[in-house]
């Protein structure tokens, strides 16, 4: 039962990160895919965990490459540039931190936004 509820939790914090990223390039970047959305978040969330565990040591450093991949991630996968990709990551992030709270008032906790790095 561990493994589903893993799943569970998984599948759904890939869809709350994804839905994040679909209201911030839907904004910025004109998207209407909330499909590549969460394909954006599921691959930033790889890109993020590789690069922060070969650089997360190097401190600022380390967090700022981290950063760095994580938006040219958004970048190679909407048009605009590097202000496009952060403004569409900062807008993912308020709008995923708004369901989280929604679903925390709605007594229904214990989920992420996979796709989403905490700041």
């Amino acid at each position: 039962m561990a493994i589903i509820d893993s799943l569970v939790v998984f599948v759904v914090s890939a869809l709350i990160g994804g839905l994040g990223i679909y209201v911030g390039a839907a904004l910025l970047a004109g998207s209407r895919s909330y499909g590549r959305a969460v394909w954006t978040a599921l691959i930033g969330a790889l890109v993020w965990v590789v690069v922060d565990a070969l650089f997360g040591w190097l401190g600022v450093v380390g967090w700022l490459l981290t950063w760095l991949a994580y938006l040219a991630v958004i970048k190679s996968r909407y048009r605009g540039g590097w202000l496009t990709a952060a403004g569409i990551a900062l807008v993912g992030w308020i709008a995923a931190a708004v369901v989280l709270s929604v679903l925390a008032g709605l007594g229904v906790g214990g989920f992420s936004a996979t796709g989403i790095p905490r700041l």
